[in-house]
């Protein structure tokens, strides 16, 4: 499983942040990163994200 942000669809809510407790989400002002070594594609961001900015495949 790959996970995607789109950056567009994002609001900023840290929801996404706040559920997963490994830091594999990294988000600043401007975007949202996902770190590959530390993602271990339970996908909680994906369930966690109201706006569906996460998405998996």
């Amino acid at each position: 499983m790959q996970v995607k942000v789109d950056i567009d669809e994002s609001v900023g809510c840290k929801t996404c942040v706040d559920e997963y407790l490994q830091e594999a989400i990294l988000m600043n002002d401007d975007d949202i990163a996902v770190t590959s070594d530390e993602c271990t594609d339970c996908g909680l961001c994906v369930d966690a994200c109201p706006t569906a900015a996460i998405s998996s495949d």
